[in-house]
Order: structure tokens, then C-alpha cells, then sequence
């Protein structure tokens, strides 16, 4: 239920600072954003309809195809985030009259990576706004061709048209809006803690691979052998932090200044140490978590040991309460006794 929460929020805000990004930055200027949006962008610079009633009226059919194509989970989250982001659209639409940059250079830098920040908060959840990506994904299925390529294609007609309509220099400025939109999508979506990979060939690789061990950093030694003098060799490789780098420069400069090093960017980088917890972080959450059910014991053994005592309280005040109300062997009244002894004495004469 908290991931779910924490999802839809993330999309909502997505949202928000996508419109913020369009309505603020684009349209004062009359430049497009991508996708879907994009051509209802286009439409309200020419007729004046509003951007996110028209978005949302376009996406209804896409949304039925998707519904009968698409997973559940994919179609609920892409109508609830083509929803959020229309009505942010005609909410903000205020901001294109506002001018926040004066330069329109700036703000389309300034548009492209605000723009970017929201669409990576929304794909860092997995949420969408529908548009091209359903259209994308009909098409994938039907023709393989790629959501990316679609996209692109859908993009570029969509810059031809901005260019018949608007000249050219507003559609460079479109371009590159676009091109830094990407880039601080890809940023923001995988975070700004690069990975880098590392291949070491050095005669020196277990001293080496000793000291990497000691950055709890894994290292996976790989069988080579060398092409010209067919000598077999292990090689080093290791996936690092970018700030990283330079203590494993030092390590194999320190045991090997000749070593043959190569450090190449990972785009993505999956599993223990990275995406995953390492085993001292394992121990440490189930540590954590059971610190946390031991306290949760203790209290629930406190609060039955209280309420035990308040019911044994409880009844015993009952039971004295019935006690004083009626006394065990309590004498009878005197003048049932005096009948009583009266109605003998009469029997026994």
C-alpha cells in the first residue's frame, strides 16, 4: 500500500513539474514539447483549444486499445497520469503569459531539463501519460518496430509540421529542447551516481584484487590469453562508483604501474552491492527487523500483563462488592426466629 502511494505521488508531481516545464518555459515562446502533447501544443498555437481537454480526448481511444493489449496495472496508471497531467496543463496555462525568461534560449534550456526532471519522477515508478508510448507499443506489437524508433518518427513529423507553421528558428529551438529533455531524462532516471567498468591485465591482478576486496567492491577474475605471445593471463574485471575511480587507479599504480587498465562507462548497473543490498546490509536490515519485532512483543506483553491486572482488579472488587451485599451466614431476623421457636413449641404440645 506505501509503494502504491508513494508511486501515484511520484507521478502526480511528475506531472505538475512536466506542465510547470511546458506552460512556463515552451509555450510563451511557441515551442513544442514531444509526443502526443506536443501535437496538442501545436493546436492550441494555431485554434486556441485547450491543450489538456484535447490531450485527454485523444487519449480516450488509446486507452481502449491499450486496455484490451496492455496490462491492468499499465492502463490504470497511464490514465490516471494522462489525467493528472491534462488538467496541470490547463491549470498552469496561466504561465505562458508570465514571460519567467526573457531569453528564449534560456528558457528552452531551462524547459528541457525542467520538463526532463518530471518525466524522469514519473519512469522512475514506471508511470506513463499515455500518448505515444501506447501508440508505440500498438505499433511494436503489430510491426516491430520499436516504441523508441515511433517516437522519433512521431517527433520529427511532428517538427515539420511546427517548422510549415511557425519557420525554422522555432523549430531548432524545439530540437533542442528536445535534445535536453532526453538527456536529463536519461540523468535523472538513472541518478547521478555513475557506475563505471574496469579491466585490469596485470601480473600483480591477486594483490590487486586483495585491496579492491578491502572497498567491498566485488571483483570476477576472467581466463584470457594473449593473442601475440599466447600467454595465459587473469584479467580484473570490477564495476565501481564514479568517485571510486580514482582510489583504484592508486591500487594499481601502488603494486603495478604498468598494468594495462581500461574504465568504460555502465549505463546500468543490476544486482548485489548496487540495486541489491550486500550481505552486511542484509544482516543489518534483519537486525533492524528484529530488534523491531522483539520491542513489538515486549509491548504486547506489557499491555496483556495490565489489562490481566485490571480484570483480576476488576473481578475482585466484584466479588467483594457481592460479599458485602450478601454476607455468607447471615442471621435471620429476630421475630422469624421468635415465630419460628413459637411454632415448635405448638407442635411439640
Amino acid at each position: 500500500m506505501r509503494e502504491t502511494i508513494h508511486r501515484y505521488v511520484m507521478i502526480s508531481l511528475g506531472c505538475i513539474v512536466c506542465a510547470i516545464g511546458v506552460c512556463g518555459f515552451f509555450m510563451p515562446y511557441h515551442l513544442l514539447a514531444g509526443g502526443l502533447s506536443g501535437a496538442c501544443i501545436l493546436v492550441n498555437y494555431l485554434v486556441g483549444w485547450p491543450v489538456g481537454i484535447m490531450n485527454m480526448i485523444i487519449n480516450i481511444p488509446l486507452f481502449y486499445l491499450a486496455y484490451r493489449m496492455m496490462s491492468r496495472d499499465y492502463v490504470i496508471c497511464g490514465i490516471f497520469g494522462m489525467i493528472f497531467y491534462s488538467v496541470a496543463l490547463d491549470s498552469l496555462d496561466f504561465m505562458r503569459n508570465m514571460f519567467l525568461v526573457r531569453d528564449m534560449l534560456l528558457s528552452c534550456i531551462a524547459g528541457g531539463v525542467i520538463n526532463g526532471i518530471g518525466s524522469a519522477m514519473m519512469y522512475r515508478v514506471n508511470g506513463n501519460t499515455g500518448g505515444t508510448d501506447i501508440i508505440g507499443a500498438i505499433v511494436q506489437k503489430h510491426y516491430s518496430i520499436s516504441i523508441g524508433t515511433n517516437a522519433f518518427l512521431f517527433n520529427i513529423l511532428l517538427l515539420i509540421v511546427g517548422c510549415y507553421f511557425f519557420g525554422i528558428e522555432i523549430t531548432l529551438y524545439t530540437m533542442l529542447a528536445f535534445y535536453i529533455s532526453f538527456r536529463a531524462t536519461n540523468a535523472f532516471t538513472e541518478g547521478f551516481d555513475f557506475k563505471k567498468s574496469i579491466i585490469i591485465v596485470s601480473e600483480k591482478h591477486e594483490q590487486i584484487a586483495n585491496e579492491i576486496l578491502k572497498m567491498e567492491r566485488g571483483v570476477t577474475y576472467l581466463d584470457a590469453e594473449g593473442a601475440y605471445t599466447g600467454i595465459p593471463r587473469k584479467v580484473l574485471f570490477v564495476v565501481v562508483k564514479l568517485t571510486q575511480i580514482a582510489k583504484i587507479k592508486g591500487i594499481v599504480t601502488k603494486f603495478d604501474p604498468n598494468a594495462f587498465m581500461i574504465i568504460q562507462d555502465a549505463s546500468d548497473v543490476l544486482g548485489r552491492g548496487f540495486t541489491e543490498p550486500t550481505v552486511d546490509q542484509e544482516a543489518e536490515e534483519l537486525h533492524k527487523d528484529l530488534r523491531e519485532v522483539n520491542k513489538e512483543l515486549n509491548d504486547r506483553i506489557d499491555q496483556m500483563s495490565r489489562d490481566f491486572k485490571a480484570q483480576m482488579k476488576a473481578n475482585l472488587a466484584r466479588k467483594i462488592k457481592n460479599t458485602e451485599a450478601n454476607p455468607e451466614g447471615r442471621l435471620e431476623h429476630p421475630s422469624k426466629t421468635a415465630k419460628s421457636g413459637s411454632h415448635h413449641k405448638n407442635k411439640h404440645k
